[in-house]
């Protein structure tokens, strides 16, 4: 198989993956209601504030978050859950850690991008001071050396360069976003694809193509891990419209730290 191939072969998986769920979208349908049902704009008028975001695919987005809803808890939490019981806490450390510095190779040509010249910095420190100290990122040394953890995306790029953040948009798995972000997010995918390319850690190894699609899916089981939410476990009728609203606002405050 050829390098774009095997490198492309760990997101084919997740596509797959996607595609699994879709043909489990009918069964799930018919499966007993067992959260509060996502109600109407109109049936509450004290929280005006999250009415005010651009969301022209409303039908969409909605369907989108109850499949995601389904997804997570008949697919995606079961399998983190299995890692976590059978990876011991300290190797779950270090794979968030390893993963995380990894990323801030993403914050620093964003924070380069937008002319952040502390944050852009302060990647590099930490990356530099992670893969040396940290033995290859597996342990986070910089932060107790006082760099936290400042992470920058293309989407946050794109809104400091003034690019406004578009209709609001659930992805599939993904989540909450908008048209900017889901740009940004396929920037940052082509510039790691490009990266990856290049450096070929891989390449002289036997069955590289198999431990680039295994990394990359522990990749993914580990970005659940560290994300603590849950679908309509707010119990707030209203989740929907909350959540469109606190993703609206973290993405704008994001862009102005």
């Amino acid at each position: 198989m050829n390098k774009p191939g095997s490198i492309l072969m760990g997101f084919l998986l997740i596509i797959a993956l996607a595609a699994q769920l879709s043909g489990c979208a009918t069964t799930m349908a018919n499966l007993p209601p067992e959260e509060p049902a996502m109600h109407t704009v109109a049936e509450f008028a004290d929280d005006e504030k999250m009415l005010f975001v651009d969301d022209p695919w409303i039908g969409f987005n909605k369907r989108m978050y109850t499949f995601n809803f389904y997804a997570d808890k008949y697919v995606i939490l079961p399998v983190v859950r299995g890692y976590e019981f059978i990876t011991p806490e300290f190797a779950q450390d270090g794979v968030s850690n390893f993963f995380n510095n990894i990323g801030e190779i993403k914050t620093f040509y964003n924070a380069l991008l937008q002319a952040k010249g502390m944050k852009t910095l302060n990647a590099l420190g930490r990356f530099v001071t992670n893969s040396t100290i940290g033995i290859g990122g597996l342990f986070d040394v910089a932060t107790h050396m006082g760099m936290q953890r400042q992470p920058e995306d293309f989407g946050q790029t794109l809104g400091v360069w003034g690019v406004g953040s578009g209709p609001y948009v659930v992805l599939p798995v993904l989540g909450p976003n908008t048209a900017r972000s889901t740009t940004g997010l396929v920037v940052d995918t082509g510039a790691r694809i490009a990266m990856m390319n290049a450096i070929d850690p891989f390449g002289n190894v036997d069955n590289g193509s198999t431990i680039e699609a295994g990394v990359t899916t522990l990749e993914f089981i580990d970005a659940r891990h560290q994300q603590k939410f849950q679908y309509y476990k707010s119990h707030y009728p209203f989740e929907y419209f909350m959540v469109r609203y606190l993703y609206k606002q973290q993405r704008e405050f994001a862009i102005m730290k």
